[in-house]
């Protein structure tokens, strides 16, 4: 199959927006509970009728600020209840979002802002304060600045106090299912972020048909969430109106350190989260069992969940043995890792980056049915999703209703349909180069099977191709080298090269772990632990198993540990903590070229400082 359209369940209204969906679901169930805050050790809920009335008092101050339909403002804040507050109260006074990645540069904030022509900024913290400080000058059209901090919405809300009801109806009606709604500027994994125009329409449309199309895991009773991924990205913002459009009660948890903490406190029914949460989890729960002198017994579960889930799939016969084993296991190892989830989580979204079917078939034989989804900034987040009835572990599902998948010629992906933005803003010439008509150029490569359903091998740009003419998608070696616990990150090289090789950076959170229960001291730097036989042997198997999913031709042939680590702060990660392949490639040029200083095949595991 090379093209797949799915009609729309919910038909478009041209008169609608987003904030119609908060009326609905306050005229619907104005007393059930829509969000949940800290209170103490434990939380306080919001109703639906709290939640509005917070924001049309908070929709006033904006007004009473002198800000005017259409005009657009920036925002910098982390994943709290006050940013999804802040959002609906801009669309309630009718005004445009710009949201800014709370880690974003001060360059960065500069071009956003000038950029989006944003009249306007509110930023949470000090450290917020700072960066936007330095270019601040070079901003001459922010002409309103607030702090949270210091009280910014408190005092919003007293300076709208008379402004009129019937002025906030009138704005929050004037925007059609055509009209602005954000524009939410790409992370830049590759060269200047680009913003992407959204409209009302895109969320609304999106979120009416996905609820439908996930209707088990959005009306299940008592559904509630935790929400840790920045709500700047599209993936989370998309999630936030669609949870109200459900009525799943939502917590916020800007510190994914307190995570653990957070899940057995709120007790959520479904998770949002990108692969390397899933990861974390795995191997947190494995170094933990090894620590424990139970490492067999955790890994034997592991392959009994994995063994099982697949046989479920794919309508294989489960033997009395297999059945039994995990029915023991269930008791001694599942539960207890559902208990760290908070004990009722029953589904998981994935998006961002490709699950793995490992991960997939291990959560779902822990009870936890992991729905694998695909899309972008451009298509509103979701495109594809895996279905709670007909769950294809390996897969992104097949197209959402309203949304057409097709596979040009060369394997791209290309997408239509009521999620696909509107055009990037004041940039004619990129939005034709990303549109073959009414197809959206995803930049991603996959395949579609002949239920429909979307599987993603790779970006179209990331292709290497060795100097013997061999296509290596690095994303296929790459995936299951990051599931090993003390990888933290791993990009694959060799484009033009005789060979295939990659970097390897370690995660420093699960490394201490690693090496107490490995015989080693778990105080060694990073620099030192690349250093370290134990270490390098570990990366080495773990680069083993990927080799044995490709061609000789396409596996590792060497590799490097780098004695840093990659993240959103160093600039080699983006928000939604997928590799900025560019940046690495330039910062860590050095370390390639050594890799291909002298010649052969070899597999050494120098590290380099």
């Amino acid at each position: 199959m090379n093209e797949t359209y799915v009609e729309p369940l919910v038909p478009n209204d041209p008169e609608r927006n987003i904030s119609d969906l908060l009326v609905d679901r306050v005229r619907e169930t104005p007393d059930r509970p829509l969000f949940a805050v800290p209170d103490g050790d434990g939380w306080k809920d919001k109703t639906s009728r709290e939640f509005e009335d917070e924001v049309i008092a908070l929709a006033k101050g904006f007004v009473a600020a002198g800000l005017r339909p259409g005009d657009k403002i920036g925002f910098l804040a982390s994943t709290t209840y006050r940013w999804t507050l802040v959002d609906f109260a801009l669309y309630y006074a009718g005004v445009i979002m710009v949201p800014v990645y709370e880690t974003s540069s001060p360059e960065q904030i500069r071009w956003i802002l000038s950029d989006s022509g944003s009249v306007a900024l509110m930023v949470e913290n000090d450290t917020h304060h700072e960066r936007f400080a330095e270019v601040r000058g070079e901003l001459p059209l922010i002409g309103t600045y607030w702090r949270m901090d210091e009280g910014a919405l408190a005092t919003l809300i007293e300076e709208g106090r008379e402004v009129e009801d019937a002025e906030i109806e009138r704005r929050r009606s004037l925007a059609r299912s055509s009209d602005i709604a954000t524009i939410i500027y790409t992370s830049g994994s590759t060269g200047r972020p680009k913003g992407c125009v959204l409209t009302h329409g895109n969320f609304v449309d999106t979120a009416e048909n996905a609820a439908v199309a996930l209707r088990e895991v959005i009306d299940q009773p008592g559904a509630s969430t935790v929400l840790f991924i920045t709500t700047a990205h599209v993936f989370a913002r998309f999630m936030s109106v669609l949870y109200i459009r459900g009525g799943v009660k939502t917590g916020h948890e800007p510190n994914t350190k307190n995570l653990v903490k957070t899940l057995g406190s709120f007790k959520p029914t479904l998770l949002l989260a990108v692969p390397r949460v899933f990861e974390k989890v795995y191997n947190s729960a494995e170094q933990k069992t090894q620590a424990e002198g139970k490492g067999a017994i955790f890994q034997r579960a592991a392959k009994v969940a994995i063994e099982y889930s697949r046989r479920e799939q794919e309508g294989e016969k489960i033997g009395p043995l297999l059945a039994l084993q995990f029915k023991l296991f269930n008791k001694l190892v599942y539960g207890k890792l559902r208990e760290l989830m908070g004990g009722r989580v029953t589904y998981a979204v994935s998006g961002s980056a490709p699950l793995g079917p490992h991960l997939g078939y291990f959560f779902r034989g822990l009870g936890v049915k992991i729905l694998e989804g695909y899309g972008l900034t451009e298509t509103t987040a979701p495109a594809s999703v895996n279905r709670p009835g007909d769950i294809q572990v390996g897969t992104v599902g097949p197209a959402l209703p309203g949304v057409g998948i097709r596979i040009a010629s060369d394997g791209e992906v290309e997408i239509k349909g009521v999620n696909v933005f509107r055009e990037y803003w004041r940039n004619a010439e990129a939005t034709e180069e990303a549109f073959d008509g009414e197809w959206f150029r995803t930049g991603d490569l996959g395949a579609l099977d002949d239920q429909g359903r979307l599987s993603i091998t790779g970006r179209k740009k990331e292709i290497i191709v060795t100097a013997g003419g061999k296509n290596v998608s690095p994303t296929m070696l790459e995936d299951p080298i990051r599931a090993n616990s003390i990888v933290g990150q791993v990009v694959v090289v060799g484009d033009q090269k005789p060979f295939i090789a990659a970097l390897v950076t370690l995660d420093p959170e699960m490394l201490p772990a690693w090496l107490k229960t490995h015989g080693q001291p778990d105080d060694l730097t990073l620099e030192q632990a690349a250093a370290t036989p134990a270490v390098r042997e570990e990366v080495q198997r773990a680069i083993d198993h990927a080799n044995t999913l490709v061609s000789r031709a396409e596996s590792i042939r060497e590799f490097r540990i780098l004695p840093t680590e990659w993240t959103e702060a160093s600039g080699h990660l983006t928000p939604k903590l997928s590799i900025k392949r560019s940046v690495i490639m330039k910062d860590f040029a050095s370390a390639v070229d050594d890799i291909y200083a002298a010649p052969g095949d070899r597999t050494s595991t120098i590290a380099i400082g």
